[in-house]
Formats: structure tokens, C-alpha cells, sequence
């Protein structure tokens, strides 16, 4: 055995005789964990930034102060209640719900412009609250710690780009720890007794179940497929085990509160904001920075709060372009240019659509594979714009002209069309007279489709909607080619 191999197998037998050992109050089971309760609220505090930043909150104080007012009683009544619980709403179209260590929990709007009630929206972030009691991510945490003595604080680069700063924005997503299926489960029972314990009706949960379903199936309309859905069970499975569990647990509750909940939904984003930046194939329009950018054709595209970028096919090449502090392009090249590992060449002042660039390419040393590519600082609109290519450095000659071509079509836009797109937003309305969802989708001139409302008002495909109740429609919101379309 090698010294290396000695150090670390005897630093295993250290952490697992010195992992404390205890009962978890939320599951009644025996869990070994090498993260303390001060160390997974930092975690959990640090990985909240990043969301912040990253991901963004959805900017509606109302809705903010809503869904925080559900979270505390829920946490109240869980077995953590000291934890310094947050519930929070981001402003991303997936429907999707996730916490961090330490009590961070998140909805997104996408979720929230899907479900129908305050006591669905409950089952969701008492799902999302019993990973947190059960310890299950500071559980996977201790796993890999045992496997690799190592630290994973829960988000992942690429290795090769990890040196150098935030060149790492190449992945241009947050990967939290995946949970196993019993963990899934065993948060869908703690979110049963949480949501519950406040009377809410536990068939709403069912309900919620049914709801990712149709989602899921949705793939490739006006949603988002949920990324929690791979690692978790089945939907209708879960739905049959709730349904077994409130069965068997003589388990009950009236509170629902539709009417409240879509109250706060009212007049919420639905899907992709544009004002945040949006494609017509490879041409990316961002109306409130007032910028457009081409690009490479047949490239994977994705637009997010810091970076908007592509990937190529291979997967092997990188375009992004984020920004980055300071008023200089000369300053903003001189720092990136001067990070430890990066070897510039040829850089020189230039102009690109007449605003003030400084130009470069460069080469990245890397343990592993070394790194090519090209960068612009552009000054335009009081603010400095990295414009990024890169790609492995044998692979260079491959990709240095699609580089060139999207970094100089990087230019301010004009055209009102694009400038003054809006956002598509949800519209609660009172149903008078019972009325199909085709009928409803015509009368309001909805932009989306009879299917995607039949979703999120949870009907039946071309059902008939009762007099009475209260329905959602998504209006406004046409980008520029779908309006040329309707117009045809």
C-alpha cells in the first residue's frame, strides 16, 4: 500500500470512529454524520447566495412575504424548528421546488403559476421541508465525505475549467445533490404529516402528484419538464402511496383555499421572461440591456440570470457571454487576462459595432486538458460585456472562426419590435357559464395552447369548466415571430 493510499484509509478510520452517531427526530432512524448543525446552516447560507445571484428572486414582495408565511408554520411544526428557516420564490419557469442544508427553501414561479391551491402548493414545500428535517442532503454530503474524504458543498464544474475563476460559468447551472428514491419518499411522508398537521386537505397532495404527470408528459410545449422528476419516483406512484398513507393513517383536513392562493397568482410571469433576454433560433435579443447577439447555427443555446451562451454539439466548445464589473474594457481584459494560468496573446484595442472592445486570444494551462480561446471586454450602455470562446486547445483551429463570427455580432438593438416585447402573464378570471378550455383560450385570445390551460387549471383535456369557479388563462406575451405568425 502506498503512503498516499495509508493516509487516507487511516483518515477514513478517523472520521468514521469520530462521526457522530444519532437518532433523526423527523424519521426515528440512526444516521451517521459527519456535518454538524453550525456547519450545514453555513453551507446552507453560502449556497443561498449563489441561488440569489444565479438564479434570482421573482420581484413581487407580496408573493415573497405569501409563500414565506405558509413556510413558517410548516417549519414551526416540524421537528427543526429552530433552524433558520426561509421560503422563497425564484423567478425561473421551470416547475420546480428544491432546499438547501440548514432550512433554505425554494419555489419557483413556474410551479406556483401550475398549482391551484394554497394547501398544493403546501404539500410541495412540505416535501421540500422534510428533506431538510431528514437531513437528507448533509446525508449525501457525509456519503461522498466517507467515499472520497472530500467536501462536496453540493455544486459541480468541470474539473479542466475550474482554475480558472469563472470560466466555470461553461456549465451554466447549478447541480445539486440527487437524492435516492427512498429519500424522495421518505419527504413525500414528512411533507403528508407537515401539511397536515395545519389541516390543510391531504388529497391535494395526490392532486399535486397528478399535476407533475401531466406536466412531465407536456415535454416540449410551453413548460418546462421538472428536473426534480429523474430522480424521483413515478409521479402516480407517488400518488398511490400518499393515497394509501392518508388511508391508512385516518388522515384529514378541509383547508384547500383556492381562491386565496390565486390571488397572489394573479397576474404572475408565465414561462420565459424576454425583458431577461430570449432566442429566435440562434439570435439572442435581451430588450432590457438593449444588446443582440448572433449564436453559432445548430448549437445548443441557454440563457440564464448572469450568462447567456451555447454549447456545440460535440459538446466540446463553449460560447458565453456575461457581465462582468467595472467601466473599462481595457480594465476588465487586463484582470482576466492577468488570472493565474491563463497565457494571453495578440490583444489590442478595437471597436465592434463602433463600442470600445479590447480583444485577445489566449491559452489556459490546465492539469488536464489545456484550453484555447478567444475574449472581448465591450463597453456599451455604461456597463462592460465579456464575450467568450473557448474549446480544447488541439481543437482550436476547428473553432477559432465560429468564435470570431459570434463575438463580433454582438451590437445594440434598435428595433422596437424586439425592445418592447412583454412578458406572457397569468389572468385569474370567473368562470360565468360553464365553458370549454378551447372556448375560455378564444374569448381571453390566450397565448398558449388549450392543452397547456387544461394543465394548469388541472382539467381534463377539452373539459368543460363549471360556472362558478375561478379559472387561469396566460395572456400578452406574443414575441416578435409569433406575432408575424398570427398575422398571417
Amino acid at each position: 500500500m502506498t503512503d498516499p493510499a495509508r493516509r487516507r484509509v487511516a483518515a477514513l478510520a478517523v472520521l468514521v470512529t469520530t462521526a457522530a452517531c444519532a437518532t433523526n427526530p423527523a424519521t426515528g432512524h440512526k444516521q451517521i454524520m459527519l456535518v454538524g448543525e453550525a456547519q450545514e446552516i453555513a453551507m446552507g447560507k453560502e449556497a443561498d447566495q449563489q441561488v440569489g445571484s444565479s438564479i434570482g428572486l421573482y420581484p413581487d414582495e407580496a408573493v415573497q412575504r405569501y409563500v414565506a408565511g405558509i413556510g413558517a408554520t410548516l417549519a414551526a411544526n416540524s421537528e427543526r424548528p429552530s433552524l433558520p428557516w426561509t421560503y422563497r420564490v425564484v423567478d425561473d419557469a421551470a416547475v420546480n421546488a428544491f432546499a438547501l442544508p440548514g432550512g433554505f427553501v425554494y419555489v419557483t414561479r413556474g410551479l406556483m403559476t401550475h398549482v391551484n391551491s394554497e394547501a398544493e402548493l403546501a404539500a410541495v414545500m412540505g416535501h421540500e421541508t422534510g428533506h431538510v428535517t431528514a437531513r437528507h442532503t448533509v446525508s449525501q454530503i457525509t456519503k461522498q465525505q466517507l467515499a472520497t474524504i472530500g467536501l462536496v458543498a453540493g455544486m459541480i464544474v468541470q474539473p479542466e475549467l475550474a482554475r480558472f475563476g469563472d470560466l466555470a460559468q461553461a456549465g451554466m447551472g447549478l447541480l445539486f445533490l440527487k437524492f435516492s428514491r427512498n429519500d424522495e419518499t421518505q419527504a413525500d411522508d414528512l411533507g403528508l404529516r407537515y401539511m397536515t398537521r395545519e389541516g390543510y386537505d391531504p388529497q391535494e397532495m395526490v392532486k399535486m402528484f397528478n399535476l407533475l404527470d401531466r406536466v412531465g408528459a407536456e415535454e416540449g410545449s410551453e413548460g418546462r419538464v421538472p428536473a426534480w422528476l429523474s430522480t424521483h419516483p413515478a409521479p402516480e406512484n407517488r400518488a398511490q402511496h400518499i393515497e394509501a398513507a392518508i388511508q391508512s393513517q385516518g388522515l384529514s383536513g378541509a383547508k384547500v383555499d383556492a381562491r386565496g392562493y390565486l390571488q397572489h397568482v394573479d397576474g404572475m410571469v408565465f414561462g420565459e421572461n424576454p425583458r431577461e433576454g430570449f432566442f429566435e433560433g440562434t439570435a439572442f435579443f435581451h430588450p432590457d440591456l438593449r444588446f443582440q447577439m448572433e449564436f453559432p447555427r445548430g448549437w445548443k443555446t441557454q440563457n440564464q440570470k448572469q450568462a447567456v451562451g451555447a454549447i456545440s454539439p460535440q459538446e466540446d466548445a463553449i460560447v458565453v457571454m456575461t457581465l462582468v464589473p467595472g467601466t473599462s474594457a481595457e480594465e476588465a481584459a487586463t484582470a482576466f487576462l492577468r488570472q493565474q494560468g491563463i497565457q494571453p496573446a495578440d490583444a489590442q484595442r478595437t471597436t465592434i459595432h463602433g463600442r470600445p472592445a479590447v480583444e485577445a486570444t489566449f491559452q489556459a494551462v490546465s492539469d488536464q486538458t489545456p484550453i484555447a480561446g478567444r475574449v472581448a471586454f465591450v463597453e456599451y450602455g455604461e456597463k462592460v460585456y465579456r464575450l467568450l470562446g473557448y474549446t480544447p486547445t488541439p481543437r482550436w483551429n476547428g473553432y477559432a472562426r465560429v468564435f470570431d463570427d459570434a463575438i463580433m455580432s454582438f451590437a445594440p438593438l434598435t428595433d422596437r419590435r424586439y425592445l418592447d416585447v412583454e412578458p406572457k402573464r397569468v389572468k385569474v378570471v370567473d368562470v360565468t357559464q360553464a365553458t370549454t378550455v378551447e372556448a375560455l383560450a378564444r374569448r381571453y385570445d390566450a397565448t398558449v395552447t388549450p392543452s397547456v390551460l387544461a394543465i394548469i387549471n388541472q382539467v381534463p383535456a377539452g373539459a368543460t369548466i363549471p360556472a362558478g369557479s375561478p379559472a387561469k388563462v396566460v395572456i400578452g406575451g406574443r414575441l416578435p415571430r409569433e406575432a408575424r405568425a398570427a398575422s398571417r
